[in-house]
């Protein structure tokens, strides 16, 4: 499990460790930050998947997503005595990010690229370092993986470096590339972990959505991120997952409804039937909000869980009544996988925060910066950053 998260110099994130649980509740006003976590997030999970750099070129380069304020405020700028305003550099330009886990912690650090002649390419951000370390906090005697620039070197067995790459293109992620089971497993583990990660934003439940369509089924051990293999998904929680559990989260929140799956030439549909119905509702007949909570049912009790599960509003289109369900239903599935959920419905935030297994990290915004509210000092992470 994931110990902490830890952003440096992203969008509204000057710096930031956050502490973390089993089931961690991200909440805030609006503009408070929310999105910027949820987004360094995707950023983590696209250095796993080697796409990284594109992802925040993709955002408008990496000049677009730094942090925009001063490097500190000063007294007089906290208080308002005086105009906020830059001063000159003390550090290199650098956008990092970092996760600490059970056994073994993670840091990669961009920056801007060297300049080069003839390149239109000068906006991509360029792979400054990039560590793996034992334990939670950073120290240059745990380094297990060290890449800097094109280099990334291992220890071995007996604690001599051995290069794995010489030449690692300054916008590839040792992770995508140098993973290897053998000669770099912490790398390999850490990737296949990261890689593990789910991203539910919010599930399509227009008129259009795929959610709504028959499908062309087969097992499906990971619901789709818009809930398009909603039937294929259930129909292989019942045959080889937790089908008594999902009866029970089915019940929980719709008492004597059942769902059932059909299938006709290779499709498959979901049929709901209500007590009181003379027959069964498909799919496409659904409110938002059934069809919602039906694909969060199938994504939290997963046959594969996830290292993390990332739920941005699960709250979205639910009638109130429904809230409760949610909340045990999400209690449920942070018993076997890691949970991180943004909400804004005070219902559900009550309902989780009644659980001592919640993690509430409540977010407000200073001068244009990210902050955690109601935090003790101790109760933050040590964290140290590698240097370049």
């Amino acid at each position: 499990m994931l110990k902490a998260l830890a952003i440096s110099n992203y969008r509204s994130i000057r710096a930031l460790v956050l502490p973390l649980g089993s089931l961690n509740l991200v909440t805030g006003a609006n503009g408070s930050g929310k999105s910027n976590l949820y987004k360094a997030l995707r950023l983590l999970s696209d250095t796993a998947l080697g796409s990284a750099a594109g992802s925040i070129a993709g955002e408008g380069s990496l000049a677009s997503v730094l942090w925009a304020g001063p490097e500190q405020f000063s007294r007089g700028m906290i208080q308002g005595d005086e105009p906020v305003q830059g001063g000159p550099r003390k550090n290199r330009v650098n956008l990092r990010l970092g996760i600490a886990g059970d056994d073994s912690s993670y840091a990669i650090d961009f920056g801007l690229p060297a300049p080069v002649a003839r390149t239109l390419f000068d906006g991509d951000p360029e792979i400054k370092r990039e560590v793996i370390w034992i334990g939670e906090t950073y120290h240059h005697a745990r380094l297990m993986i060290d890449r800097t620039g094109p280099v990334v070197k291992a220890r071995d067995d007996s604690g001599a470096w051995q290069v794995l790459n010489r030449h690692l293109p300054v916008f590839d992620s040792m992770l995508a590339r140098s993973s290897d089971p053998i000669l770099a497993p912490e790398a390999f583990a850490l990737r296949e972990h990261i890689r593990s990660w789910r991203f539910y934003d919010q599930f399509r439940t227009d008129r259009d959505a795929p959610s709504r369509q028959a499908q062309i089924g087969t097992r499906t051990l990971v619901l789709h991120h818009d809930g398009r293999d909603l039937p294929a998904a259930w129909q292989t929680i019942l045959e080889i997952g937790d089908g008594d559990g999902l009866g029970r989260v089915l019940a929980d929140a719709f008492p004597g409804a059942e769902v059932f799956i059909e299938r006709d030439n290779g499709r498959f549909a979901l049929k709901f039937h209500q007590r009181g119905l003379l027959r069964p509702l498909d799919q496409w007949e659904l409110s938002d909000g059934t069809l919602r909570y039906l694909c969060l049912a199938a994504a939290l009790l997963t046959p594969r869980p996830p290292t993390l599960m990332i739920l941005n509003e699960p709250e979205t289109s639910l009638h109130p009544e429904l809230l409760p369900a949610l909340a045990r239903l999400m209690l449920r599935a942070a018993e076997t996988t890691q949970l991180w959920v943004t909400s804004h419905s005070d219902v559900l935030i009550s309902l989780l925060q009644e659980d001592p297994v919640c993690n509430h990290l409540r977010l407000t915004k200073r001068l244009g910066e990210t902050q955690l509210l109601d935090i003790s000092p101790a109760d933050i992470p040590a964290w140290r950053w590698p240097n370049r």
